[in-house]
């Protein structure tokens, strides 16, 4: 099966946003995560409740960064077997 060139050329173009857009997560996360601790730190660093917002903060990341490197675009051969998977009715 060959790849339309224009299709795979778009695929590329989102595959390059989603790696910047992680990025610009990753600065994000560390900048903001950084000045929480930060003023914790300074207002007399007791109870470390920065924790609470980098580890929920830190999964919603993790997520982020298996939706980039890990998870693969729908091919049109599992599209193809789910709508034969649903038979005739649903073509």
């Amino acid at each position: 099966m060959r790849t339309d060139p224009t299709n795979a050329r778009e695929l590329a173009i989102k595959r390059l946003t989603a790696r910047r857009d992680f990025g610009m997560h990753l600065v994000t996360y560390l900048v903001f995560n950084g000045a929480m601790v930060m003023i914790w730190y300074v207002t007399g660093h007791g109870y470390f409740w920065p924790g609470w917002l980098m580890g929920l903060w830190g999964a919603g990341l993790l997520v982020h960064a298996w939706d980039v490197w890990v998870r693969r675009p729908i091919t049109e051969e599992q599209i193809r077997r789910e709508m034969d998977r649903q038979g005739p009715s649903h073509a």
